[in-house]
Protein backbone atom coordinates (compact mmCIF):
# COMPACT_ATOMS: atom_id res chain seq x y z
CA UNK A 1 0.00 0.00 0.00
CA UNK A 2 1.06 3.62 -1.05
CA UNK A 3 1.63 6.25 1.59
CA UNK A 4 -1.15 7.90 -0.12
CA UNK A 5 -3.57 5.21 0.00
CA UNK A 6 -2.50 4.52 3.69
CA UNK A 7 -3.24 7.93 4.49
CA UNK A 8 -6.68 7.96 3.09
CA UNK A 9 -7.75 4.63 4.81
CA UNK A 10 -6.06 6.40 7.96
CA UNK A 11 -8.48 9.68 7.22
CA UNK A 12 -11.18 7.88 6.90
CA UNK A 13 -10.97 5.78 9.42
CA UNK A 14 -10.61 8.86 11.89
CA UNK A 15 -13.53 11.03 9.90
CA UNK A 16 -16.13 8.39 8.53
CA UNK A 17 -18.11 11.44 7.28
CA UNK A 18 -15.68 12.45 4.41
CA UNK A 19 -15.73 8.97 2.76
CA UNK A 20 -19.42 10.19 1.64
CA UNK A 21 -19.27 12.06 -1.35
CA UNK A 22 -21.96 13.76 -0.91
CA UNK A 23 -20.93 15.04 2.45
CA UNK A 24 -17.24 15.84 1.46
CA UNK A 25 -18.19 18.23 -1.76
CA UNK A 26 -20.90 19.93 0.86
CA UNK A 27 -18.55 20.18 3.71
CA UNK A 28 -15.69 21.94 1.49
CA UNK A 29 -18.53 24.17 0.02
CA UNK A 30 -19.72 25.19 3.94
CA UNK A 31 -15.88 25.93 4.44
CA UNK A 32 -15.69 28.53 1.87
CA UNK A 33 -19.52 29.82 2.18
CA UNK A 34 -18.87 30.01 6.45
CA UNK A 35 -15.95 32.27 6.44
CA UNK A 36 -17.48 34.98 4.30
CA UNK A 37 -20.53 34.81 6.25
CA UNK A 38 -18.28 35.84 9.18
CA UNK A 39 -16.97 38.59 7.16
CA UNK A 40 -20.27 39.66 6.53
CA UNK A 41 -21.13 40.13 10.10
CA UNK A 42 -18.15 41.93 11.04
CA UNK A 43 -18.67 44.36 8.25
CA UNK A 44 -22.24 44.65 8.72
CA UNK A 45 -21.42 45.51 12.66
CA UNK A 46 -19.12 48.08 12.07
CA UNK A 47 -20.62 49.82 9.36
CA UNK A 48 -24.08 50.10 11.64
CA UNK A 49 -22.51 51.57 13.76
CA UNK A 50 -20.48 54.02 11.89
CA UNK A 51 -23.74 55.02 10.07
CA UNK A 52 -25.42 55.06 13.95
CA UNK A 53 -22.99 55.75 16.34
CA UNK A 54 -25.38 53.58 18.44
CA UNK A 55 -24.64 50.40 20.67
CA UNK A 56 -28.56 50.61 20.57
CA UNK A 57 -29.57 50.29 17.42
CA UNK A 58 -26.03 47.62 16.29
CA UNK A 59 -28.00 45.50 19.22
CA UNK A 60 -31.68 45.89 17.17
CA UNK A 61 -29.68 44.99 13.84
CA UNK A 62 -28.85 41.65 15.66
CA UNK A 63 -32.91 41.34 17.77
CA UNK A 64 -34.42 41.98 14.16
CA UNK A 65 -32.47 39.05 12.48
CA UNK A 66 -33.34 36.34 15.32
CA UNK A 67 -36.56 37.64 15.27
CA UNK A 68 -37.88 35.32 12.38
CA UNK A 69 -36.24 32.44 13.93
CA UNK A 70 -38.28 33.03 17.75
CA UNK A 71 -41.07 33.16 15.44
CA UNK A 72 -41.65 30.85 12.69
CA UNK A 73 -39.09 28.20 13.51
CA UNK A 74 -42.12 25.30 14.14
CA UNK A 75 -43.62 26.26 10.57
CA UNK A 76 -40.59 25.88 9.31
CA UNK A 77 -40.56 22.16 10.66
CA UNK A 78 -43.62 21.74 8.41
CA UNK A 79 -42.17 23.41 5.05
CA UNK A 80 -38.67 20.78 5.58
CA UNK A 81 -40.59 17.55 6.15
CA UNK A 82 -42.65 17.98 2.68
CA UNK A 83 -40.22 19.30 0.34
CA UNK A 84 -36.77 17.65 -0.47
CA UNK A 85 -34.04 19.27 1.33
CA UNK A 86 -31.54 19.96 -1.25
CA UNK A 87 -34.04 22.09 -3.43
CA UNK A 88 -34.68 24.23 -0.75
CA UNK A 89 -31.13 24.32 0.45
CA UNK A 90 -30.90 25.69 -3.19
CA UNK A 91 -33.30 28.28 -3.01
CA UNK A 92 -32.09 29.99 0.79
CA UNK A 93 -28.54 29.71 -0.50
CA UNK A 94 -29.23 31.52 -3.58
CA UNK A 95 -31.22 33.87 -2.28
CA UNK A 96 -29.30 34.86 0.53
CA UNK A 97 -26.30 35.92 -2.22
CA UNK A 98 -28.47 37.78 -3.69
CA UNK A 99 -29.15 39.60 -0.29
CA UNK A 100 -25.11 40.14 -0.20
CA UNK A 101 -24.48 41.31 -3.47
CA UNK A 102 -27.38 43.68 -2.39
CA UNK A 103 -25.69 45.32 0.34
CA UNK A 104 -22.54 45.46 -1.40
CA UNK A 105 -24.14 47.74 -3.87
CA UNK A 106 -25.73 50.07 -1.61
CA UNK A 107 -22.78 50.46 0.23
CA UNK A 108 -20.61 50.73 -2.79
CA UNK A 109 -22.80 53.49 -4.49
CA UNK A 110 -23.04 55.32 -0.92
CA UNK A 111 -27.27 54.65 -1.10
CA UNK A 112 -27.38 52.67 2.26
CA UNK A 113 -29.52 53.26 5.08
CA UNK A 114 -29.98 51.88 8.59
CA UNK A 115 -33.33 51.16 7.47
CA UNK A 116 -32.36 48.84 4.10
CA UNK A 117 -29.94 47.28 6.25
CA UNK A 118 -32.48 46.47 8.72
CA UNK A 119 -34.66 45.15 6.22
CA UNK A 120 -32.16 42.95 4.89
CA UNK A 121 -31.32 41.45 8.12
CA UNK A 122 -34.96 40.63 8.64
CA UNK A 123 -34.85 38.94 5.27
CA UNK A 124 -32.30 36.95 5.96
CA UNK A 125 -33.73 36.23 8.97
CA UNK A 126 -36.61 34.75 7.41
CA UNK A 127 -34.21 32.75 5.28
CA UNK A 128 -32.42 31.69 8.34
CA UNK A 129 -35.58 30.02 9.73
CA UNK A 130 -35.62 27.39 7.13
CA UNK A 131 -32.03 27.24 6.09
CA UNK A 132 -31.02 26.29 9.53
CA UNK A 133 -32.79 23.38 10.70
CA UNK A 134 -33.01 22.38 6.78
CA UNK A 135 -28.92 22.09 7.18
CA UNK A 136 -28.89 20.07 10.06
CA UNK A 137 -31.50 17.40 9.06
CA UNK A 138 -29.92 17.43 5.63
CA UNK A 139 -26.62 15.87 7.27
CA UNK A 140 -28.35 12.51 7.59
CA UNK A 141 -29.29 12.17 3.84
CA UNK A 142 -26.03 12.84 3.14
CA UNK A 143 -23.96 11.26 5.58
CA UNK A 144 -26.01 8.67 6.89
CA UNK A 145 -27.45 7.74 10.31
CA UNK A 146 -23.90 5.63 11.64
CA UNK A 147 -21.59 8.45 10.53
CA UNK A 148 -23.84 11.74 12.01
CA UNK A 149 -22.43 12.41 14.62
CA UNK A 150 -18.83 12.40 12.92
CA UNK A 151 -20.70 14.99 10.13
CA UNK A 152 -22.46 17.34 12.70
CA UNK A 153 -19.06 17.63 14.55
CA UNK A 154 -16.97 18.06 11.76
CA UNK A 155 -19.58 20.93 10.76
CA UNK A 156 -18.52 22.55 13.55
CA UNK A 157 -15.25 22.34 13.58
CA UNK A 158 -15.72 24.37 10.34
CA UNK A 159 -18.26 26.91 11.46
CA UNK A 160 -15.38 27.45 14.51
CA UNK A 161 -12.32 27.46 12.61
CA UNK A 162 -14.71 30.19 10.28
CA UNK A 163 -15.41 32.23 13.30
CA UNK A 164 -11.58 32.55 14.09
CA UNK A 165 -10.31 32.95 10.44
CA UNK A 166 -13.51 35.35 9.27
CA UNK A 167 -13.38 38.10 11.42
CA UNK A 168 -9.70 38.37 11.23
CA UNK A 169 -9.60 38.27 7.01
CA UNK A 170 -12.96 41.14 7.11
CA UNK A 171 -11.04 43.39 9.30
CA UNK A 172 -7.88 42.99 7.30
CA UNK A 173 -10.01 43.89 4.04
CA UNK A 174 -12.15 46.99 5.77
CA UNK A 175 -9.13 48.43 6.62
CA UNK A 176 -7.33 48.30 3.22
CA UNK A 177 -10.71 48.00 0.74
CA UNK A 178 -13.98 49.17 2.63
CA UNK A 179 -16.75 46.82 4.12
CA UNK A 180 -18.54 46.27 1.45
CA UNK A 181 -15.86 44.18 -0.15
CA UNK A 182 -16.84 42.15 3.24
CA UNK A 183 -20.24 42.11 1.35
CA UNK A 184 -19.05 41.25 -1.92
CA UNK A 185 -16.70 38.21 -1.35
CA UNK A 186 -19.68 37.10 1.13
CA UNK A 187 -21.93 36.68 -2.22
CA UNK A 188 -19.05 35.22 -3.77
CA UNK A 189 -18.67 32.97 -1.40
CA UNK A 190 -22.41 31.22 -1.41
CA UNK A 191 -21.23 29.75 -5.19
CA UNK A 192 -19.31 27.20 -3.28
CA UNK A 193 -22.11 25.74 -1.46
CA UNK A 194 -24.81 26.41 -4.55
CA UNK A 195 -22.10 24.30 -6.80
CA UNK A 196 -21.61 21.52 -4.34
CA UNK A 197 -25.51 21.21 -3.63
CA UNK A 198 -25.56 21.00 -7.60
CA UNK A 199 -23.03 18.21 -7.66
CA UNK A 200 -25.16 15.95 -4.90
CA UNK A 201 -26.76 13.31 -6.29
CA UNK A 202 -29.38 12.16 -3.33
CA UNK A 203 -32.61 10.05 -2.84
CA UNK A 204 -34.33 12.68 -0.67
CA UNK A 205 -37.11 11.40 2.05
CA UNK A 206 -39.99 13.29 1.35
CA UNK A 207 -43.50 12.21 3.40
CA UNK A 208 -45.85 10.96 0.68
CA UNK A 209 -48.97 12.32 2.71
CA UNK A 210 -48.84 15.23 4.26
CA UNK A 211 -52.44 17.00 6.14
CA UNK A 212 -52.80 20.71 4.40
CA UNK A 213 -53.29 22.16 8.07
CA UNK A 214 -49.86 23.64 9.00
CA UNK A 215 -51.18 24.08 12.36
CA UNK A 216 -52.18 20.64 12.87
CA UNK A 217 -48.70 19.46 11.55
CA UNK A 218 -47.07 21.54 13.86
CA UNK A 219 -49.38 19.90 16.82
CA UNK A 220 -48.39 16.82 15.61
CA UNK A 221 -44.54 17.17 15.77
CA UNK A 222 -44.64 18.38 19.15
CA UNK A 223 -46.95 15.51 20.27
CA UNK A 224 -44.62 13.05 18.81
CA UNK A 225 -41.48 14.90 20.97
CA UNK A 226 -43.13 15.20 24.09
CA UNK A 227 -44.41 11.44 23.71
CA UNK A 228 -40.59 10.25 23.00
CA UNK A 229 -39.09 10.57 26.66
CA UNK A 230 -35.13 10.73 24.76
CA UNK A 231 -36.49 13.60 22.74
CA UNK A 232 -38.09 15.86 25.32
CA UNK A 233 -35.31 15.95 27.76
CA UNK A 234 -32.68 16.54 25.14
CA UNK A 235 -34.88 19.39 23.77
CA UNK A 236 -35.64 20.62 27.37
CA UNK A 237 -31.54 19.99 28.18
CA UNK A 238 -30.67 22.57 25.00
CA UNK A 239 -33.13 25.25 26.30
CA UNK A 240 -31.51 25.26 30.03
CA UNK A 241 -28.15 25.37 28.03
CA UNK A 242 -29.52 28.58 25.70
CA UNK A 243 -31.14 30.19 28.59
CA UNK A 244 -28.39 30.04 31.06
CA UNK A 245 -24.93 29.43 29.25
CA UNK A 246 -25.00 31.28 25.77
CA UNK A 247 -24.79 34.68 27.52
CA UNK A 248 -20.47 34.87 26.80
CA UNK A 249 -21.44 37.94 24.50
CA UNK A 250 -22.84 40.00 27.74
CA UNK A 251 -21.17 38.63 30.45
CA UNK A 252 -17.41 38.61 28.97
CA UNK A 253 -17.35 42.57 28.26
CA UNK A 254 -18.59 43.37 31.93
CA UNK A 255 -16.28 41.07 33.25
CA UNK A 256 -13.41 41.90 31.36
CA UNK A 257 -14.04 46.02 31.91
CA UNK A 258 -15.23 45.69 36.05
CA UNK A 259 -13.95 42.70 37.22
CA UNK A 260 -10.69 41.93 35.40
CA UNK A 261 -9.91 45.78 34.84
CA UNK A 262 -8.85 45.33 31.29
CA UNK A 263 -9.45 46.73 28.14
CA UNK A 264 -10.57 45.74 24.35
CA UNK A 265 -7.31 43.55 23.62
CA UNK A 266 -8.27 40.89 27.03
CA UNK A 267 -11.32 40.94 26.05
CA UNK A 268 -10.28 40.07 22.37
CA UNK A 269 -8.25 37.25 23.77
CA UNK A 270 -10.93 35.98 26.34
CA UNK A 271 -13.79 35.65 23.18
CA UNK A 272 -10.98 34.31 20.99
CA UNK A 273 -10.18 31.69 23.90
CA UNK A 274 -14.33 30.85 23.67
CA UNK A 275 -13.48 30.17 20.23
CA UNK A 276 -10.24 28.09 19.90
CA UNK A 277 -11.79 25.89 22.93
CA UNK A 278 -14.94 25.35 20.34
CA UNK A 279 -12.98 23.76 17.57
CA UNK A 280 -10.90 21.88 19.61
CA UNK A 281 -14.06 20.37 21.58
CA UNK A 282 -14.95 20.08 17.65
CA UNK A 283 -11.83 18.02 16.50
CA UNK A 284 -12.10 15.91 19.80
CA UNK A 285 -15.89 15.02 18.84
CA UNK A 286 -14.68 14.17 14.93
CA UNK A 287 -12.10 12.01 15.71
CA UNK A 288 -13.89 9.59 18.61
CA UNK A 289 -17.40 9.46 17.09
CA UNK A 290 -17.98 6.01 16.19
CA UNK A 291 -19.84 5.04 19.18
CA UNK A 292 -22.52 7.78 18.64
CA UNK A 293 -24.03 9.96 21.04
CA UNK A 294 -23.83 9.25 24.79
CA UNK A 295 -26.45 10.27 27.00
CA UNK A 296 -23.70 10.58 29.73
CA UNK A 297 -21.64 12.46 27.83
CA UNK A 298 -24.66 14.95 27.39
CA UNK A 299 -25.83 15.02 31.20
CA UNK A 300 -21.24 15.07 31.98
CA UNK A 301 -21.01 18.25 29.67
CA UNK A 302 -23.75 20.17 30.53
CA UNK A 303 -22.47 19.84 34.12
CA UNK A 304 -18.86 20.58 33.26
CA UNK A 305 -19.90 23.83 31.91
CA UNK A 306 -22.15 24.82 34.44
CA UNK A 307 -19.24 24.57 37.07
CA UNK A 308 -16.18 26.83 34.72
CA UNK A 309 -18.89 29.17 35.07
CA UNK A 310 -19.40 29.13 38.42
CA UNK A 311 -15.44 28.59 38.62
CA UNK A 312 -14.62 31.86 36.24
CA UNK A 313 -16.62 33.85 38.48
CA UNK A 314 -14.22 33.64 41.71
CA UNK A 315 -11.25 34.42 38.58
CA UNK A 316 -9.41 37.75 39.13
CA UNK A 317 -6.56 37.24 36.13
CA UNK A 318 -7.53 37.07 32.73
CA UNK A 319 -4.95 34.65 31.95
CA UNK A 320 -7.21 31.79 34.82
CA UNK A 321 -10.38 33.15 32.81
CA UNK A 322 -9.03 32.46 29.22
CA UNK A 323 -7.77 29.32 30.04
CA UNK A 324 -11.69 28.54 31.54
CA UNK A 325 -13.10 29.65 28.66
CA UNK A 326 -10.93 27.35 26.59
CA UNK A 327 -12.46 24.61 28.54
CA UNK A 328 -16.09 25.66 28.48
CA UNK A 329 -15.74 25.57 24.91
CA UNK A 330 -14.64 21.92 24.21
CA UNK A 331 -17.80 21.27 26.72
CA UNK A 332 -20.21 23.68 25.00
CA UNK A 333 -19.19 21.85 21.96
CA UNK A 334 -19.56 18.24 23.51
CA UNK A 335 -23.38 19.21 24.65
CA UNK A 336 -24.39 20.65 21.41
CA UNK A 337 -22.78 17.84 19.14
CA UNK A 338 -24.13 15.10 21.31
CA UNK A 339 -27.61 17.03 21.85
CA UNK A 340 -28.18 17.35 17.98
CA UNK A 341 -27.06 13.97 17.05
CA UNK A 342 -29.45 12.77 19.05
CA UNK A 343 -32.16 14.37 18.31
CA UNK A 344 -31.52 13.18 14.62
CA UNK A 345 -30.41 9.84 14.85
CA UNK A 346 -33.79 9.04 16.95
CA UNK A 347 -36.41 11.20 15.21
CA UNK A 348 -38.26 9.67 12.95
CA UNK A 349 -37.52 10.40 9.08
CA UNK A 350 -41.04 11.98 8.92
CA UNK A 351 -40.82 13.86 11.94
CA UNK A 352 -37.38 15.29 11.71
CA UNK A 353 -37.44 18.54 9.93
CA UNK A 354 -39.90 19.39 12.72
CA UNK A 355 -37.39 17.72 15.60
CA UNK A 356 -34.74 19.76 14.13
CA UNK A 357 -37.29 23.19 13.67
CA UNK A 358 -38.10 22.69 17.26
CA UNK A 359 -34.20 22.51 18.10
CA UNK A 360 -33.63 25.69 16.23
CA UNK A 361 -36.50 27.54 18.30
CA UNK A 362 -35.27 26.37 21.72
CA UNK A 363 -31.16 26.80 21.09
CA UNK A 364 -31.86 30.87 18.92
CA UNK A 365 -35.25 31.31 20.92
CA UNK A 366 -34.24 30.93 24.29
CA UNK A 367 -30.81 32.61 23.57
CA UNK A 368 -32.41 36.65 23.74
CA UNK A 369 -34.06 35.78 26.90
CA UNK A 370 -31.19 34.18 28.49
CA UNK A 371 -29.11 37.36 27.29
CA UNK A 372 -31.56 39.78 29.13
CA UNK A 373 -31.80 37.88 32.26
CA UNK A 374 -27.68 37.63 32.54
CA UNK A 375 -27.76 41.64 31.36
CA UNK A 376 -29.75 42.49 34.44
CA UNK A 377 -28.21 40.35 36.92
CA UNK A 378 -24.74 41.92 35.97
CA UNK A 379 -25.80 44.94 35.89
CA UNK A 380 -27.88 45.25 39.34
CA UNK A 381 -25.15 42.28 40.94
CA UNK A 382 -22.16 42.30 38.86
CA UNK A 383 -21.04 40.32 36.40
CA UNK A 384 -19.10 37.82 38.35
CA UNK A 385 -22.41 37.17 40.68
CA UNK A 386 -24.18 36.93 36.99
CA UNK A 387 -21.40 33.85 36.20
CA UNK A 388 -22.10 32.00 39.42
CA UNK A 389 -25.70 32.75 39.10
CA UNK A 390 -26.46 31.47 35.38
CA UNK A 391 -24.21 28.94 36.12
CA UNK A 392 -25.59 27.46 39.31
CA UNK A 393 -28.94 27.41 38.01
CA UNK A 394 -27.68 25.40 34.84
CA UNK A 395 -26.99 22.98 37.35
CA UNK A 396 -29.52 22.39 39.68
CA UNK A 397 -31.88 22.65 36.23
CA UNK A 398 -30.11 19.74 34.64
CA UNK A 399 -29.35 17.39 37.68
CA UNK A 400 -33.44 18.36 39.09
CA UNK A 401 -34.03 17.08 35.20
CA UNK A 402 -32.27 14.13 34.95
CA UNK A 403 -33.74 12.73 38.60
CA UNK A 404 -37.32 13.54 37.29
CA UNK A 405 -36.89 11.25 33.89
CA UNK A 406 -34.90 9.03 35.77
CA UNK A 407 -37.54 8.93 38.53
CA UNK A 408 -39.66 8.34 35.43
CA UNK A 409 -38.35 6.30 33.76
CA UNK A 410 -38.01 3.79 37.17
CA UNK A 411 -42.08 4.28 37.74
CA UNK A 412 -42.33 2.95 34.38
CA UNK A 413 -40.22 -0.08 34.84
CA UNK A 414 -41.50 -1.63 37.87
CA UNK A 415 -45.35 -0.30 37.42
CA UNK A 416 -47.43 -3.86 36.34
CA UNK A 417 -47.93 -4.06 32.49
CA UNK A 418 -51.30 -5.15 31.47
CA UNK A 419 -52.37 -7.18 29.11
Amino acid sequence: MDIKSHLKDRLTNKLPALSHYNFRIFWLGQWVSLIGTWMQSIGQTWLVFSLTDSPLLVGLLGAVQFLPITLFSLFAGVVIDKYPKRTILLITQFTSMILAFTLFILVYTDTVRYEYILILALLLGFLNTVDLPTRQSFTIEIAGKQDLMNAIALNSATFNLARILGPSIGALIMASLGAEWCFFLNGLSFMAVLLSLLKIKVNPYVRKQVATNVLREIKDGLKYIIHEPLLVKTTLMVLIIGLFVFNFNVLIPVFTKNVLHQEEYVYGILMSSLGIGSFIGALMVSLNSKSGPKANVLVGSSVAISICLMIISLTKVYYYSGFLLIVTGIFNIWFSTTANSTLQIHAKDEYRGRVMSVYSLVFAGATPLGNMFAGYIADRLGAQTAFFLTGALCLSSILLLTTIFKLRTYRDKSSPKTT
